[in-house]
């Protein structure tokens, strides 16, 4: 299977850390951000496509590198990058295979969790948050089938902890059957796609026990301090 991390931000919110390094390559205990993300998908994926753009030349170098996954390939956001859906775009051409997960490269999950949103057709981690507000909502059925996300809603809409949207899918190459509209932001969301596709395919809300968001410097600092190992452990066997 493919696994597809989106790497090719500018980190502008982690200033002035990344104004010379880019941010999935900031260190997070004795090793970069991008070594983690490899190593939860260790065990799940084969081959990986890491989409980048910004100080992407220090990516190449690392991956160069790096024996924690093989077999990859570096996908250039080309003209400029124009959001997470279209950063899925510019890997359509190069999976190896039907289905693909897709995390962020700046947000740590749990192994385990990973591998049960690989078991799915189609499908996005969630994770139980008070903090609801901050976020999308992943609206779900009683079966634990995706409705819709519900972005950044009141306080008074839902009583918590609410399941939101951390940013991990499971997609079929299905998905690029679907025009994405291109959103308020003038980009192209690839929570949209999750959205487009529930309309014609059965679409699984996974849980997560573990995620980690590493948005600025103060929550890297915190990261520093986490046990990471608990979630992302290397594979049995």
């Amino acid at each position: 299977m493919d696994g597809v991390i989106l790497a090719g931000g500018k980190g502008t919110r982690m200033r002035p850390l990344t104004l010379d390094r880019p941010k999935p390559l900031l260190e997070l205990q004795g090793q970069p951000i991008l070594a983690w993300s490899l190593l939860s998908l260790q065990g799940i994926v084969d081959h990986v496509l890491i989409v980048v753009s910004y100080l992407q030349e220090q990516i190449k170098r690392f991956m160069a590198d790096q024996d924690l996954i093989p077999a990859y390939t570096l996908v250039e956001q080309l003209p400029e990058p124009m959001g997470t859906g279209h950063a899925l775009q510019t890997c359509q051409k190069l999976l190896r295979g039907d289905g693909f997960l897709v995390i962020n490269g700046d947000d740590l999950y749990s192994r385990e969790a990973l591998r049960q949103l690989a078991n799915q057709e189609f499908g996005i981690l969630s994770m139980l948050r008070d903090d609801f507000d901050q976020y999308g909502v992943v609206v779900h059925d009683e079966a634990g089938r995706f409705l819709r996300i519900d972005e950044k809603p009141p306080r008074s809409r839902y009583r918590a902890p609410v399941p939101c949207n951390i940013g991990a899918y499971k997609f079929t190459t299905q998905v690029f059957d679907y025009d994405l509209p291109i959103s308020e932001r003038g980009e192209y969301e690839i929570s949209d796609y999750v959205g487009l596709a529930a309309g014609e395919h059965v679409v699984s809300v996974v849980d997560s026990p573990f995620w980690l968001p590493i948005g600025d410097p103060a929550a890297l600092v915190a990261a520093q301090q986490i046990d990471i190992k608990r979630w992302i452990a290397p594979p049995s066997g």
